[in-house]
């Protein structure tokens, strides 16, 4: 039954069980397990999150996230989290493209959007962890977004030191530190409006953690062609039940 098969998925997302362990459980052969988790997570991943007081609403694109916040007045956090990956075999060309320049570890980077209540409402496709946060953004097209809906904010941390060039008043990053022999004052002003910076987009950061509450999304130890429709079919997930709270 499609309940069962959910359920299975669900249990498997959550608690990352073997699928050998969820055939027992359901009384059927592990190979009717995979089956059912991959097709039930693809199902999963491409329905995309949920909109608060739009029942039915969901946004799948970057594009769609850009036009409901301009529509809505919404200011948007983005911020990127790197999920630990299996290193791959030796000799395999792009081993070094997985290898994490902050964490030294083999990992997946992933890009998120919430609203200002830390509601996620997108995340990308993931890319290997050597590659930039600012550039990875600009990948999935978001300077474009940012040029097609000016009214649009969304709030960055340091990583995006371009995209607060190129799109002034719209891509938002924290204050630059005054220079060494400033005044007093000045040094003050930088603290509190870094601080307060920091205040406004912490609930992307509180999303972000709420993903990885997913024992799947703490280290992936599957294969890493299966883990983009994972994060999104987590992400979908996370995004259901954050909309009626």
């Amino acid at each position: 039954m499609f309940v069962d098969r959910l359920v299975a998925t669900l249990i498997h997302l959550c608690h990352d069980l073997p699928h050998s362990v969820l055939g027992l459980l359901f009384g059927v052969d592990r190979s009717t397990i995979t089956r059912a988790v991959q097709e039930i997570r693809a199902l999963l991943a491409e329905r995309g999150c949920a909109v608060p007081d739009r029942p039915g609403l969901r946004l799948r694109t970057l594009t769609d996230v850009f036009a409901y916040a301009q529509a809505e007045g919404i200011e948007l956090r983005l911020d990127a989290t790197e999920i630990q990956v299996r290193r791959p075999p030796a000799n395999r060309g792009g081993r070094r493209a997985f290898v994490s320049g902050k964490k030294k570890q083999n990992t997946m980077k992933a890009t998120v959007i919430t609203d200002w209540r830390g509601r996620t409402l997108w995340t990308d496709t993931l890319r290997p962890g050597r590659m930039h946060d600012a550039t990875a953004a600009r990948n999935e097209g978001i300077a474009v977004c940012f040029q097609h809906f000016p009214d649009v904010e969304a709030l960055l941390d340091d990583g995006y030191p371009d995209l607060s060039r190129d799109h002034c008043g719209q891509a938002i990053t924290p204050p630059r530190k005054p220079r060494s022999g400033a005044l007093p004052g000045r040094v003050q002003q930088w603290e509190r409006d870094r601080h307060g910076h920091s205040f406004d987009r912490i609930s992307v950061e509180h999303a972000l953690a709420d993903h990885k509450r997913w024992k799947q999304l703490t280290r992936w130890t599957h294969r890493r062609d299966r883990l983009p429709d994972t994060y999104r079919a987590i992400v979908g997930l996370v995004s259901d039940r954050t909309v009626t709270t």
